[in-house]
């Protein structure tokens, strides 16, 4: 056990006696201990060692059955659909055409109200 994995556990540990205590009390306080009880165990599991051996995908060995981990060991989603290609215009393009576009078309106007001009 490393040394921050002996922090984390004092801190939990700590946590613990203090939902203890306020469990043999009573009234609001006792209220209180059930909530504090279970993020002693949340702390507990989130030591250094078990987050790294989580990360590497082996899940922790001295875990009690029916308590879940802190993170699912495989991925919740299925995969992801490929995007279909074609689906319209790259929009790079039609950035670059459009001004040139409207630039011809203004050009056009122009020139046909020219070639055509109201008395």
């Amino acid at each position: 056990m490393t040394t921050a994995d002996q922090k984390v556990e004092r801190a939990a540990n700590k946590l613990q006696q203090l939902a203890n205590q306020l469990a043999g009390e009573g009234g609001v306080k006792a209220k209180l201990a059930e909530p504090l009880a279970e993020d002693a165990d949340l702390i507990r599991k989130m030591k250094p060692s078990l987050i790294k051996a989580r990360a590497k995908g082996d899940a922790p060995k001295n875990q009690k059955p029916g308590r879940p981990t802190l993170a699912p060991s495989s991925p919740q989603l299925g995969k992801r659909p490929k995007p279909k290609g074609g689906a319209g215009p790259k929009p790079c393009r039609v950035r670059g055409v459009a001004p040139a576009a409207g630039t011809f078309l203004a050009r056009r106007i122009r020139w046909r109200r020219h070639a055509h001009p109201r008395d």
